[in-house]
């Protein structure tokens, strides 16, 4: 059932998107990648499961699942925002590294 999968992959794209924050905060990269993607992808999953936890969308899942489509481009649009910030991190990492190494060399 769309709604379950749903359901359960939100609080999963949740998490890793918090971690996301926590560790684009720590290496401090010159683009704020947590104002300009995380923090809005948050906003809208948060609104999301609002909706879907709200009595007023409670009894609609047997009209629902007929816009199974819907749920499945949501769950795509978090998931490529997530792999896209995921290999920005890692780019990042890469860069910090290097300059690392450059200031022990001097």
């Amino acid at each position: 059932m769309v709604d379950e999968v749903y359901k359960k992959q939100l609080p999963a794209l949740r998490n890793t998107l918090e971690k996301l924050r926590e560790d684009f905060s720590n290496l401090s990269p010159k683009t704020d990648w947590t104002k300009l993607r995380i923090e809005p992808l948050l906003k809208y999953l948060e609104s999301l499961e609002q909706l879907l936890e709200s009595r007023e969308f409670s009894r609609e899942f047997s009209r629902l699942r007929k816009g199974v489509e819907l749920f499945h481009s949501d769950l795509l649009y978090f998931r490529t925002n997530v792999k896209g910030l995921e290999k920005v991190l890692r780019s990042e990492k890469k860069v910090l590294g290097r300059q690392f190494k450059n200031k022990r060399r001097s």
